[in-house]
């Protein structure tokens, strides 16, 4: 079987580049060493391999439905993977150990997430759902709530939601209508549509729990008067919830993870006498948006993790099929009845296979650096190193979401290229990847809502404390690329020019002190400093690669493509920004 996900790449970013085992001599982790990280990842990657990857295209083909009784039915195989994750704790794994949880750091969960976002998208959502879902709970919940709701969720016994999109609304969460009406009973009384609702209804555990944002009472205007509340599908006493499902949406991808259209308090299972369906208050009444956004920016991330897995196991399969697919002779040969030769030794197919390494081993590398961020977040012993990684994971979290989400799904078409007329065939994996990959640029925020978060928030924020930040970062690397010598010199020479440029353009983008202007092409510049970003991280694991061995040899070769044929592209980037095109501006929606 092809792995789906290269251990030794996870390996060497792990251990070699980030040094994850120094994490060990932390207090929270102290328990832990590199022998119990290698086992969550022997684990993670054997039961992915079993249990998750051998369903993968029967749930692609056979779709969840609406059974005649209003149940979900989904293929028997995913409760059995799911539920086989559980037994193993893994849900639980970055949780404290009080509540059942491992303690184990956020970076080697990432890892061990990835292996099975690899072998199975869908089936796994269920699981990455649910840890956000408890993430926040424990993080803002009370303890009754925590009792209650999240340990069955850690114990794999509840499966979570978020609940934000409503069919008007959309991303625009200032426009939602569900509303909240405080009950006599302390609970609160939720009526309202959400829509695009991932898991929102199943039978694969005893119940679901549903974080679910309405406006209550008093708030004010937009999202001022949004709060998050706890509606689960059953009361704790067993009684139905009155959440029922209207439909599921039908998916070109990602299709063994159900959709939903859920409405909240029609009246459908009603348990009380109020009308709406029951909710809990989680915090404070009107802060619901900012404890959203804890789980919204774990998800953000997780989803370019999503999809770098998927554009990880698509080049995989591409690579296989290159080194055993026979077709054509090398431009030199003489004797046209000659043995065709593995596609791999065409000059192009090596250019799409190295672009596509390039692609999702740089985006895993950046996923698996904020990871690390997060662990600095909470775990540094020094004020000061937490609030830099607190801000530096601010800044890089747009670009972690949307740079995998564009560029892994790149990865994935040229995989099918590579695998020519059988790529575009059922029978190949490769473009059901494609196909699973093409929700991640949408889910949790499409480009434009990223770009605008960056350009727009985080580069500017505390008068561009983040953008400075990030420069000074990458700053370090080109130092140490410069002192390298060599041909890490030249890439640090151009990493360095690239970086004075995104800050150079950053500025001009706002001295016109014009919002409308600065932010119109918000997208050209993410991408840019994406590019820019994935840059400085292919230099960083250039200089870790110094070793002989092919795979070191693999990792330099990555690194000098990227350097040669992307990091290029962000000049023409760079100066239409720096130019304030009105294009889009100027434009007379009656003229498309």
């Amino acid at each position: 079987m092809t792995e789906h996900l290269s251990r030794r790449d996870v390996d060497f970013l792990l251990y070699e580049w980030l040094g994850v085992d120094d994490l060990t001599g932390r207090e929270r982790f102290v328990e832990h060493s590199r022998e119990t990280f290698d086992a969550v990842l022997d684990l993670s990657e054997d039961i992915a391999t079993k249990k998750f990857a051998p369903h993968n295209k029967k749930a692609d083909r056979i779709e969840p439905r609406i059974a005649d009784d209003g149940r979900v039915v989904l293929i028997d195989e995913i409760g059995e993977a799911l539920a086989a994750l559980s037994e193993a704790g893994l849900i639980a794994a970055t949780f404290d150990e009080e509540i059942g949880g491992m303690a184990l750091p956020n970076t080697v969960a990432r890892a061990a997430t990835t292996f099975f976002q690899a072998a199975n998208a869908a089936t796994t959502s269920y699981a990455f759902l649910t840890v956000g879902n408890a993430n926040l709970l424990a993080k803002y919940g009370t303890p009754e709530q925590i009792d209650t709701w999240v340990r069955p969720q850690l114990a794999g016994r509840f499966f979570g939601t978020m609940c934000l999109s409503e069919p008007q609304a959309g991303s625009s969460l200032a426009d939602i209508t569900t509303k909240a009406t405080p009950a006599d009973d302390g609970t609160w009384r939720i009526s309202g549509t959400k829509m695009w609702i991932s898991g929102g209804d199943h039978e694969l555990t005893e119940n679901i729990v549903h974080l679910v944002l309405a406006k209550a009472p008093g708030g004010g205007p937009g999202v001022k008067g949004i709060s998050l509340f706890i509606v689960p599908k059953f009361l704790p006493d067993g009684t139905r919830n009155d959440v029922a499902l209207v439909g599921l949406n039908h998916k070109m991808g990602n299709r063994g993870t159900t959709n939903t259209l859920l409405n909240f308090g029609d009246g459908t299972h009603a348990p009380a006498a109020e009308p709406g369906a029951v909710g809990y208050l989680v915090g404070e009444s009107h802060r619901g948006l900012a404890y959203m956004f804890s789980m919204m920016n774990e998800a953000r991330i997780g989803v370019g993790f999503l999809a770098t897995a998927l554009g990880h196991a698509g080049y995989r399969k591409s690579l296989e099929y290159a080194k055993t697919r026979t077709q054509g002779r090398p431009v030199t040969a003489k004797d046209p009845s000659s043995a065709p030769v593995p596609i791999i030794e065409h000059a192009d197919v090596t250019r799409m296979l190295l672009a596509q390494k390039s692609y999702v081993e740089g985006a895993l590398a950046l996923g698996l650096y904020c990871a690390h961020l997060l662990d600095e977040e909470q775990t540094a012993p020094a004020t000061a190193d937490r609030e830099r990684a607190h801000l530096l994971l601010e800044v890089l979290t747009p670009i972690a979401k949307s740079w995998p989400s564009q560029w892994c799904l790149e990865a994935n078409s040229l995989a099918i290229q590579v695998h020519g007329g059988y790529g575009y065939t059922t029978e190949f994996d490769v473009e059901q990847f494609y196909r699973d990959n093409r929700l991640n640029p949408i889910h949790e925020g499409a480009h434009g809502i990223h770009g605008l978060d960056l350009l727009g928030r985080k580069v500017v924020m505390d008068g561009g404390r983040g953008l400075a930040l990030l420069v000074a970062t990458i700053g370090e690397t080109t130092e140490r690329g410069r002192t390298a010598g060599g041909e890490a010199a030249a890439m640090a020479d151009r990493l360095h020019t690239a970086t004075t440029r995104l800050a150079e353009v950053t500025a001009a983008l706002w001295a016109p002190g014009d919002p409308e202007l600065a932010l119109a092409n918000a997208t050209v510049y993410l991408e840019a400093a994406g590019h820019v970003v994935v840059a400085w991280l292919w230099l960083d694991q250039f200089l870790a690669a110094a070793d002989e061995g092919s795979f070191y040899a693999g990792k330099r070769a990555a690194a000098r493509y990227f350097f040669a044929y992307e990091l290029p592209a962000v000049g023409p980037r760079f100066e239409l920004l720096a130019s304030l095109d009105r294009t889009t501006l100027d434009t007379d929606p009656a003229w498309l």
